[in-house]
């Protein structure tokens, strides 16, 4: 029998980013009872995404300081919550299930998370539809935008990895995740970035290593040559950025069963076909990982709109450079949020939820 905490865990998971819906399975308690002990889920229930001291913590929460400083660490080694070392100070909090406890699995996924979250996926999380976009934002690939369009600091791959003063690489956590099924896709594995704070985590954990802004260059011009779509964390100051294929990405995979993909994405291009140029050689349409691209009756590669997401890679590969990447109109165009706490409360406010806990909320 399922204990209560877990129900209630589930329901506080629902709050957060893009939801932890239930299912008629009940696989989802099953995943929740892999990652997290009853202890474990019990002080869960009373953190905040607002980061913490364990002083803080057991203050609040009534807890003896060294047991609670002691099990906020078994929880980070679990990839249960998040830790910033700052100093001589370390804080915590709540993390969302995506992007979150899913992603922190990378160092102990295993044949059974990978299973259980597949069929967690297939039945609920892969067919969550909000009104706002997911947590990963598309990007062009580089070299794929016309010198004429004007290009955002926070669109642009080489600025944003140029930007950063810390960078970590890790392994893709969807790709390893299909990995373990014998599904996916035979593209690059370590080509997931960090940031800051995040590389740290990361490092820390053991789940990725730093690396030179040169080698980061270098990924990311393998990861072009490979096929993958660049998607930072959605936010303008990301703390992160995947290269995504559309067979093994949870967000690319989700958003590929929808009928118009482009409305599921925080993006402003859009792939055109010039037709006198155009050889239907159908390279484009091997490169396209949301099947936007077919050969016409005029041997004329065609661009379906309501499923091109401007990633780009169809342009860059393009042998008789008859694809390009047009700029959407002015009316058309979105600019990400700030930062990733002002996306996880827009996204609170279109859900309907809080980011408040709900173990905060009831007691009032």
């Amino acid at each position: 029998m399922t204990a209560k905490v877990y129900y209630d865990l589930r329901e506080q998971l629902d709050q957060y980013s893009m939801g932890f819906p239930a299912t008629e399975s009940g696989v989802e308690m099953e995943l929740l009872q892999k990652l997290f002990s009853e202890e474990e889920a019990e002080l869960y229930l009373k953190l905040s995404m607002m980061l913490e001291t364990p002083e803080a913590i057991a203050q609040r929460t009534g807890g003896e300081t060294a047991a609670v400083a002691a099990l906020l660490e078994r929880m980070v080694d679990s990839g249960l919550i998040f830790r910033l070392k700052k100093g001589s100070t370390t804080r915590y909090g709540a993390v969302p299930f995506v992007v979150g406890s899913f992603e922190y699995q990378l160092k102990d996924m295993d044949k059974e998370f990978a299973d259980l979250f597949e069929r967690y996926f297939v039945e609920a999380f892969g067919k969550i539809g909000i009104g706002v976009k997911p947590p990963l934002r598309t990007i062009p690939v580089n070299k794929s935008v016309d010198h004429l369009w004007p290009v955002a600091p926070y669109e642009d791959v080489k600025k944003i990895i140029e930007s950063k003063d810390k960078i970590a690489l890790a392994k893709c956590i969807c790709r390893v995740q299909q990995g373990l099924l014998d599904k996916g896709c035979d593209k690059p594995v370590e080509v997931c970035f960090q940031f800051g704070s995040h590389a740290d985590f990361y490092v820390d954990r053991g789940m990725a290593r730093y690396i030179t802004t040169e080698e980061a260059l270098r990924v990311i011009d393998q990861c072009d040559e490979s096929g993958l779509v660049p998607q930072p964390f959605i936010s303008q100051d990301a703390g992160g950025m995947c290269n995504c294929c559309g067979d093994c990405c949870g967000i690319l995979r989700s958003i590929k069963m929808q009928p118009k993909p482009a409305e599921k994405v925080l993006t402003n291009y859009y792939a055109a076909v010039d037709p006198d140029a155009c050889s239907a050689c159908e390279t484009c349409v091997d490169r396209c990982q949301m099947d936007a691209i077919k050969i016409g009756a005029n041997d004329v590669a065609e661009v379906d709109r309501d499923r091109c997401i401007g990633c780009g890679l169809c342009v860059t590969t393009c042998p008789s450079e008859a694809v390009s990447l047009r700029s959407k109109p002015e009316d058309q165009r979105q600019e990400p949020p700030a930062t990733g706490r002002d996306y996880f409360m827009q996204l609170a406010s279109v859900r309907g939820t809080s980011l408040i806990p709900l173990s905060m909320t009831k007691k009032s």
